[in-house]
């Protein structure tokens, strides 16, 4: 099985050669890594070079954008940019983030996955950060969610839900789309990932209302959103999430961006939305 892993990295160059190096020692090779250096200002080029030269699999892209970071639309704007030089002959698109340590089982363990059900579109570990001496599931983790950091798809579950939107929530969408072409998703709790930096941790504060506006171009309605917001903000601790949330789907409401899913899919994801709701409350 071709695994094709795009790397968009913005300045990670106490953590890129940790990934790379992880991924050039995988049990399974992969077919290629192309990293996408996008208006790095440290050494994040250098590293990579470095690694270009002892394996030919791997591409360097180099591009110029806003140092600001915004999520979902500059991460995927350069992952497109890693995608139009990667090699189209793949089975495992793959879009990993540039500060993850993998475990070295982990692209045979996904591709055991996508070979044992032809239904699967796309699978993944878990992300786990480092308190004290000890690795941890991340907090804002959750069991049935595929982290942004470590997305893997199957090439025809890639096509059918129209690759990744460039948006805030791009890493939700793609799996409701997903779900909604009947493909299946998933976590395997043996593949834990090392993830070097907080989920967060670097983004600019103009992105705050983004999640809010999200739920909005995804159709999820207020009540929905509601939940999502008091959800986000009890996991984070922070009555500054649920509020941030809350006013960006208002003010979406108001400027009425357009939506990132047509209307039948939006009344297919508030149902399975609606549905996940139901099933935690009986639980």
């Amino acid at each position: 099985m071709k695994f094709s892993i795009i790397i968009p990295a913005h300045n990670e160059e106490t953590s890129i050669g940790l990934t790379i190096q992880s991924l050039v020692d995988q049990t399974l090779a992969p077919h290629e890594i192309v990293v996408v250096n996008d208006n790095s200002t440290d050494k994040t080029r250098s590293t990579v070079e470095k690694f270009q030269k002892r394996f030919n699999f791997i591409k360097l892209v180099n591009v110029t954008s806003s140092n600001k970071h915004l999520p979902g639309t500059k991460i995927i704007n350069a992952f497109y940019k890693g995608f139009a030089e990667a090699n189209k002959d793949y089975d495992v698109i793959c879009k990993f983030d540039a500060d993850l340590i993998f475990p070295l089982n982990y692209l045979e363990t996904l591709a055991f996955h996508f070979n044992k059900d032809k239904t699967i579109g796309m699978v993944a570990g878990y992300c786990y950060i480092k308190k004290n001496d000890d690795w941890i599931l991340e907090s804002i983790t959750s069991k049935d969610h595929v982290r942004g950091a470590l997305k893997a798809y199957k090439k025809e579950c890639f096509e059918d839900i129209g690759q990744l939107k460039t948006a805030m929530g791009w890493d939700t969408i793609d799996e409701l789309l997903a779900k909604y072409n009947n493909w299946n998703i998933v976590l395997d709790d043996s593949l834990h990932v090392k993830h070097l930096k907080p989920t967060g941790a670097s983004y600019n504060k103009s992105a705050k209302y983004l999640q809010g506006e999200a739920m909005y171009k995804m159709r999820y309605g207020f009540i929905l959103t509601l939940i999502t917001a008091l959800k986000m903000g009890f996991k984070k601790k922070s009555f500054r999430y649920f509020k941030d949330y809350i006013i960006g789907y208002l003010k979406a409401k108001i400027n009425k961006p357009d939506y990132l899913v047509t209307k039948t899919e939006g009344e297919y994801i508030r149902k399975l939305r609606w549905n996940g709701v139901k099933q935690k409350l009986k639980a």
